[in-house]
């Protein structure tokens, strides 16, 4: 699998976990079809991997992945942005195709994931965007 993570997406995925309290735990980005975008997602911060997960290490943090979100993941880049106007994770996957476009060739689909209504929470709680 082929993900990229930037480093602004590496270092909110760090102070969430590092925010839980939990210096093992991983960061989960769940994946799935869905929406005009073509893709659905959410994220948590998990004590560790559920069994058939697929694990990757970003600079040594840990990113738990399930097999749906790595098959959505492959070539794709996760951005985080944090500007006046946005926040949030903004994944670029090239190779999803989205559900309300036109006619045309439709552009490489694009999540984002907002993080405005984030609150402190305790480990194993769901944050979701």
């Amino acid at each position: 699998m082929n993900v990229t993570f930037t480093p602004k997406a590496e270092a909110f995925m760090r102070r969430m976990v590092r925010m839980a309290g939990a210096g093992t735990a991983g960061f989960r980005l769940e994946v799935s079809p869905g929406g005009c975008s073509g893709l659905a997602a959410r994220f948590d911060v998990e004590t560790e991997p559920k069994p058939t997960d697929s694990v990757i290490e970003v600079s040594r943090l840990r990113v738990f992945l399930s097999r749906e979100s790595c098959r959505l993941l492959d070539g794709a880049t996760v951005h985080f942005l944090d500007t006046r106007t946005e926040s949030g994770f903004s994944i670029i996957a090239p190779n999803a195709t989205a559900s309300c476009s036109s006619a045309a060739a439709p552009p490489p689909a694009v999540v984002t994931i907002d993080v405005r209504s984030i609150r402190h929470i305790g480990l194993g709680e769901s944050i979701r965007g």
